[in-house]
């Protein structure tokens, strides 16, 4: 069950053209604890770059990460910050990152790099360990897609090489899901925005040096389009920070802001007035991709954890997987866990071919709910299979009781599972509705 060096074996073209890679076996050998291509299936995705990724992660989470984990989780400040520099300098922070910002980002990167970053980093089962890097790579592209070049010389390399953190501050207290709501207000006083309000559910508020801000610049009634994103410092007048006990309760935390007359320099404005909105829902399918990879993880650690004990533990007589009823479960979370990664898989295919992000929407919304309501019912199951040890936090069933405590992490940030659904619906009506005017 160690992993292997794991080299791309042999290519073999297939009749679509593309090239199917075959692979040396690496980790869990054990049917359906990896991804069917580390167990020697074949695929036309993963390249060398790609192993030698997956490689890379494999050995930081092992090797720094697991050992610490309780220490981490149990630490009222979470994981020590220097932790992403260590990450930057094995090879993992900055792969997603252009080079000219400082990254690693190697020359056939694509989005199943992407896809195996927070795979792999997603066995820490649930700790919130790195867990920054997400947010940073939700709350650095806005700058980079449209903030000043002043700006990005300033914050854009030290985020990317883990010497500082930012965080996406959109949801407040009276709006979630419903971004156009939002009512943090930045009035402009001469060549500052004096900011107020409050925002809730920020992951990594404690940790980050910046944030990226959504703010309201115009009225109420403009609706999305008085939107703006304004860059701040934590050290900025008038900031306050508190950290929100949650459920899963771990080594990364989520906070309340509070904003009492923050000056705000004009020139921190990222791109235009009013466009906020815009940059916020752009950078949404990203979010739900890499939610939905980890999500994958999560629940196949489910899986993973389950098989190990019913091989294990016996009941009755015999080993639970013996049991007819046991064997039912684990069929049932390993049919969903493999539809769910092939679903990740062709979504990754379509980024990886440039398919424009405004085709993506109802596909990132239908895969964020598939990975949440898969990884709930892995989560039930994996509990039933552990029985009592899945309800307390020591033993072989700890990863499983933490992990069922991450479900809801899963199912409502970057867009609850009802408001998912019922975009992807109401996308695909208006698409429908325009085919069939011009029949």
């Amino acid at each position: 069950e160690h992993p292997t060096q794991g080299r791309v074996a042999h290519i073999r073209c297939t009749i679509s053209g593309e090239k199917s890679m075959e692979h040396e076996r690496f980790g869990c050998q054990i049917p359906l604890c990896e991804p069917y291509w580390y167990q020697g299936g074949k695929s036309p995705y993963y390249r060398q770059s790609h192993v030698d990724l997956r490689n890379r992660i494999r050995k930081f989470v092992e090797e720094r990460l697991k050992p610490n984990l309780e220490e981490w989780i149990e630490c009222p400040e979470g994981y020590p910050k220097k932790l992403h520099e260590e990450a930057f300098k094995a090879g993992i922070q900055g792969v997603i990152y252009d080079r000219k910002w400082g990254g690693t980002r190697p020359d056939d990167f694509d989005a199943f790099h992407e896809l195996i970053i927070h795979d792999e980093m997603a066995r820490t089962g649930g700790s919130g360990v790195l867990g920054q890097m997400a947010i940073n790579s939700m709350a650095l592209p806005p700058i980079l897609l449209a903030g000043t070049e002043e700006m990005k010389r300033g914050i854009a390399r030290d985020v990317v090489q883990g010497r500082k953190n930012i965080s996406l501050a959109i949801s407040e207290p009276g709006y979630g899901s419903d971004v156009a709501g939002l009512e943090t207000s930045a009035k402009l006083q001469g060549d500052h925005y004096i900011v107020n309000g409050s925002k809730k559910w920020i992951s990594g508020a404690l940790m980050a040096d910046y944030f990226t801000v959504a703010v309201r610049t115009g009225s109420k009634a403009d609706g999305m389009n008085g939107l703006s994103l304004l860059l701040l410092d934590k050290n900025m007048p008038g900031i306050s920070i508190r950290k929100m006990r949650t459920q899963g309760d771990h080594s990364h935390h989520i906070a309340f802001m509070t904003f009492e007359d923050v000056r705000v320099p004009r020139k921190n404005l990222i791109g235009e007035e009013g466009k906020g909105f815009y940059y916020i829902v752009y950078n949404f399918n990203h979010e739900r991709f890499i939610i939905a990879a980890a999500t994958s993880r999560m629940a196949r650690t489910c899986y993973e954890e389950a098989v190990k004990w019913a091989m294990d533990r016996k009941t009755f007589g015999k080993h639970l997987y013996k049991h007819q009823a046991i064997r039912m479960k684990l069929a049932e979370m390993a049919c969903r866990i493999e539809s769910l990664h092939d679903m990740l898989e062709r979504v990754a295919y379509q980024f990886s071919q440039g398919v424009a992000d405004s085709k993506m929407g109802e596909a990132c919304a239908l895969l964020k709910v598939q990975a949440s309501r898969t990884f709930e019912f892995c989560s039930r199951e994996a509990s039933q299979v552990f029985g009592g040890s899945s309800i307390v936090r020591e033993g072989r069933g700890a990863v499983v009781e933490r992990l069922s405590r991450e479900v809801r992490s899963s199912a409502i940030p970057g867009g609850s599972e009802e408001i998912l659904l019922d975009f992807a619906m109401r996308s695909t009506f208006a698409k429908a509705k325009k085919l069939r005017s011009k029949l």
